[in-house]
């Protein structure tokens, strides 16, 4: 019995002892599989993260390199364009014969029926106009220089002078004045003014004598403004200030216009005796 009992012990110590390996055994594995869930290191998620930042900025130099050059080098070409060209020079005033005084903002290239083409780039600020022309043919189209001081002075002189009206229909003395207005020649123009200037005490001029009259002002007063460095208006006051002092104003013109008159008949006279005479002749 003694031996049985203790059998009975030992089996029963023995259970124990597995029991309690058995527990250290669930204790140990639940600890190992505890430690993965706790080491599941935040360390690796920053590390995740901060590895785009290299990239974004690799991301940010190519996309910045390809913009200069396609900026730089059209842009450099057309800055290099011309300004000079048969004496005339960007940013100067000229005179364009059809349009008075203008000043050249550019000269630039243009291609027109394939072939490329040089042309000035005149603004007319009064007329609010643009004009291009082309560089070779500037010889052509009269266009020229401002005039100098001395023959601003020699065109102030001519509106001194007397009037000279040819005994000519107006249809063909008005042709002659819009020939000189368009000719760009500032002494001609000068001349136009002063012949169809009319004073207070004169009669007053018909609506195509005014046009042409303040046509040919326009242009003379235009460019003695640039040449002087003055305003137009003041340059329109020194103009009929010269005009004042002309010797054929107020009651000789009525002598002339009597003069005139007598001329005019004498020629009708000699009309009719050439006209007889003529018909004399047929009759012999």
């Amino acid at each position: 019995m003694p031996d049985k009992t203790a059998k009975t012990a030992a089996k029963a110590t023995a259970a124990k002892a597995s029991s309690v390996n058995t527990a250290a055994v669930k204790t140990s594995t639940a600890k190992v599989a505890a430690k993965p869930a706790a080491a599941p290191k935040p360390a690796a998620a920053p590390k995740a993260a901060a590895a785009p930042v290299p990239a974004k900025t690799a991301a940010v130099k190519p996309a910045a390199a390809p913009a200069a050059p396609a900026a730089a080098a059209p842009r450099v070409e057309e800055k290099k364009l011309p300004t000079q060209r048969q004496g005339f020079k960007t940013n100067e005033f000229v005179v364009y014969p059809a349009h008075g005084v203008g000043q050249i903002l550019a000269i630039e290239e243009q291609e027109i029926a394939g072939a490329k083409l040089e042309l000035f780039v005149i603004n007319f600020i009064k007329d609010k106009m643009t004009l291009r022309v082309p560089t070779a043919k500037v010889a052509n189209v009269g266009m020229r220089k401002l005039s100098d001081p001395a023959l601003v002075k020699k065109a102030l002189e001519t509106l001194k002078g007397r009037a000279r009206v040819k005994r000519t229909m107006w249809s063909r003395r008005a042709q002659e004045y819009e020939a000189k207005i368009n000719s760009g020649d500032i002494v001609a123009i000068a001349e136009v003014v002063r012949d169809l200037y009319r004073s207070e005490s004169q009669p007053e001029q018909s609506y195509s004598e005014r046009q042409l009259y303040e046509a040919a002002l326009d242009r003379l007063s235009r460019e003695i403004a640039v040449v002087q460095h003055s305003t137009e208006t003041e340059a329109v006051k020194e103009i009929e200030g010269q005009l004042a002092k002309s010797p054929r104003r107020g009651a000789k013109t009525e002598a002339d216009a009597a003069a005139e008159g007598e001329a005019d008949a004498e020629g009708d006279i000699d009309d009719i005796d050439g006209d007889d005479t003529a018909v004399a002749d047929e009759a012999a």
